[in-house]
């Protein structure tokens, strides 16, 4: 009995973390639970901030996905919204309540009670404010030029009447008009070719009838610039002109209904923009580099690729430091290449294939390069080096060693920006870090998670299961953005 009591003692010593960090989650999403019950009971249904019963919920799923619990929380939340919609009705409150509405639609209320409180909504609206007071303000502001400005504009007011009155004809040709006039620049736009101003137009015409008349002419009209603009950037990228295939692209940006920009401005031209300015910054031309990554900024600013492009830069910048000034090779640097090759060699077998900046094998064959350009050895070096990091990525990934999979990954890319293989190698190396990342959100480790996310967003952000996961993810930090 004691010796059973002394094992069992002993075991929870030593597995006392491992047993934590599995039962973490369960606490913690039985912790969320309960701050959503409290949130629910205080009539605190959703809220910005993460602090709304519907957030909480959500937070409590992300972590334990079969948790009954925690769904049937979000069933309540939907039914509370609709009785407080009912609530807001009779009090008049109506922006309220169709805030709650729409909040018990997006949890999936039941559809019948949904339809009766939308139907009570209408009847009252259209009792307080008048059919014919709507359409006497939608038509003057329509004479006034307020097309869909704001709601107390033409469209916006046309269609309330129409919500509340599907087949009201003075509504629908009101509408009409309104979209008419609405439309009337676009042709001249598609005409000088102005690509965003047509979106624009049609994109706003769409929100209000779908099915408009005019729409038809106008999309096609829009599409065909599309593809010549689409094709004109696929023939700069085969002659691997970035700048000017990204200057294209550029009009892409803000196209939505009638063209979207293409996948190549996304994935080729980036890729492109970035990976040149990579290599300028290995070979320390910072100012080329920069350049570069103003461009891809323009085109997206807010693309992984470029954040680890700049990383490269800000190494590159500290490594020169470091490393001596070029000019003719004497028998001093014929004994200084040496000396770097050796230490090139001694970096690579420690597995510093990028890092630390000016004491990696890469900075080690730069500065190599930089006295003896033309050295057959340096060459020999480099040449030898791009297989060896290939290699140390595929054994890096195949041990889940994935940071230094990653770093031989960025020197790869440095060294030979154009493999097909490349493009491969980066999408596995994203794909693990998902995995990963998954496995320590359903222990609880929200930091670890959050970072492999990262990771996987900057090698790839078109990496299968990565949405899902950043979803998940935000659910469980609720109140974060």
């Amino acid at each position: 009995m004691y010796t059973t009591l002394l094992v069992v003692f002993l075991l929870s010593i030593v597995f006392r973390a491992g047993i934590s960090a599995w039962l973490w989650p369960d606490s913690r999403s039985e912790e969320l639970q309960g701050q959503a019950v409290a949130a629910l009971q205080a009539g605190r249904l959703t809220a910005p901030d993460g602090s709304g019963a519907r957030e909480l919920f959500e937070a409590a799923l992300a972590l334990k996905p079969d948790q009954v619990q925690a769904r049937e929380g979000l069933a309540r939340v939907a039914l509370m919204a609709l009785e407080r919609a009912g609530r807001e009705i009779k009090q008049k409150r109506y922006p309220a309540a169709r805030a709650d509405l729409q909040l018990a639609q997006a949890l999936d209320a039941p559809r019948e009670q949904v339809e009766h409180v939308l139907a009570s909504l209408h009847a009252h609206e259209t009792g307080s404010g008048g059919i014919d007071a709507l359409l006497a303000r939608a038509a003057s502001a329509r004479d006034a030029g307020r097309l869909d400005q704001d709601e107390a504009s033409a469209l916006p007011l046309y269609q309330r009447v129409l919500a509340l009155q599907p087949r009201n004809q003075r509504a629908v040709e009101g509408r009409e008009d309104a979209l008419t006039d609405l439309l009337q620049p676009a042709q001249a736009a598609l005409d000088r070719g102005d690509m965003p101003t047509v979106a624009g137009l049609l994109q706003r015409a769409q929100r209000f009838d779908p099915g408009h008349v005019e729409l038809p002419a106008l999309q096609a009209g829009l599409a065909q610039l599309v593809d010549a603009r689409a094709q004109r950037v696929r023939v700069l990228l085969g002659k691997r002109s970035y700048e000017r295939a990204a200057a294209l692209c550029i009009e892409f940006q803000g196209l939505q209904d009638g063209g979207a920009m293409p996948t190549t401005c996304s994935a080729e031209v980036m890729e492109g923009l970035t990976a040149r300015a990579t290599r300028l910054a290995a070979d320390f031309d910072f100012a080329g580099s920069e350049q570069l990554l103003a461009m891809a900024r323009e085109l997206a600013s807010e693309d992984p690729r470029i954040m680890e492009a700049e990383r490269h830069l800000a190494q590159a910048r500290k490594g020169a430091t470091k490393l001596p000034v070029a000019h003719h090779p004497s028998h001093r640097d014929t004994q200084k290449v040496r000396a770097l090759l050796a230490d090139a060699a001694k970096a690579q077998t420690r597995g510093d294939w990028i890092t630390p900046p000016g004491d990696s094998a890469w900075d080690k064959l730069r500065a190599a390069r930089a006295l003896a350009p033309d050295d057959t050895r340096v060459e020999r070096a480099l040449a030898a080096l791009a297989p060896a990091v290939r290699t140390c990525h595929a054994d890096a990934l195949r041990d889940n060693r994935l940071r230094e999979a990653q770093a031989c990954l960025d020197v790869w890319r440095q060294l030979d920006p154009h493999n097909p293989a490349l493009s491969l190698a980066r999408s596995r190396t994203a794909q693990r870090w998902v995995a990963i990342g998954n496995q320590r959100l359903e222990r609880g480790e929200i930091n670890a998670a959050v970072q492999a996310a990262e990771q996987a967003r900057l090698l790839d952000p078109a990496t299968p299961g990565l949405p899902e996961f950043t979803q998940r993810l935000r659910r469980a930090q609720p109140g974060k953005p």
